[in-house]
C-alpha cells in the first residue's frame, strides 16, 4: 500500500481560490455589490433631461451623468402625479428606474415659476435597498435639471 502524499498548495493558489469562493457566494448569496461596501454615504450630483416629460402621470426625465454607481446613465425617473396639482407645483411620488429590478423610491415637489425643488427617497430594490436621499432641484436651462444633495445606505441594505 502506498502512503498518502499531501502537499501543501502554494499562497498565491490558497488566495485565489478564496476570492473565486467569495465572489461566488456575493453573487449568489443577495450580498451587497462591492461598489456599496468603499461608497455608503456622500455627495449626490446628477444630471437630468426632461424632454420626454409631459407633466403628464407616467412621464419621465432620463438620467445623463451621475456620481453615484447604482443611478446609471439612461435611467429613468417616472413621476406618478400630474403637474399642476397643487396649482404652480409639481407634487409627486417618483420612481428612479435603473433596470433589472434595481429602483428608488421617493418624492419630488417642484415650482414650476422656478422650477426648484426638492426631492427625497426612502429606500427602493436591488442595488438601491436601504438608499436614502436628499436633492436639491435646479434648472440647467433648456430641458435639462441638476440634482445635488447628499446620499447614503442603511447599513442592512443588501438584506433586501
Amino acid at each position: 500500500m502506498k502512503a498518502l502524499r499531501v502537499k501543501l498548495m502554494p499562497a498565491s493558489f490558497a488566495l485565489v481560490l478564496f476570492a473565486g469562493a467569495a465572489l461566488t457566494f456575493s453573487m449568489t448569496s443577495g450580498a451587497a455589490p462591492v461598489w456599496a461596501f468603499s461608497e455608503q454615504s456622500g455627495n449626490l450630483h446628477v444630471m437630468k433631461e426632461c424632454s420626454q416629460y409631459t407633466g403628464a402621470p407616467g412621464s419621465f426625465c432620463t438620467i445623463a451623468a451621475s456620481n453615484v454607481g447604482p443611478i446609471k446613465v439612461n435611467s429613468k425617473v417616472y413621476y406618478d402625479q400630474a403637474a399642476g396639482t397643487p396649482a404652480g407645483l409639481l407634487d409627486s411620488n417618483v420612481v428612479l428606474d435603473a433596470g433589472a429590478g434595481n429602483r428608488a423610491y421617493g418624492r419630488c415637489s417642484v415650482d414650476l415659476s422656478t422650477y426648484t425643488g426638492l426631492c427625497t427617497f426612502s429606500d427602493g430594490t436591488g442595488e438601491f435597498a436601504g438608499f436614502q436621499a436628499r436633492i436639491n432641484v435646479t434648472p440647467l436651462g433648456g430641458v435639462n435639471f441638476a440634482w445635488d444633495g447628499t446620499y447614503s445606505f442603511s447599513p442592512e441594505h443588501g438584506d433586501d
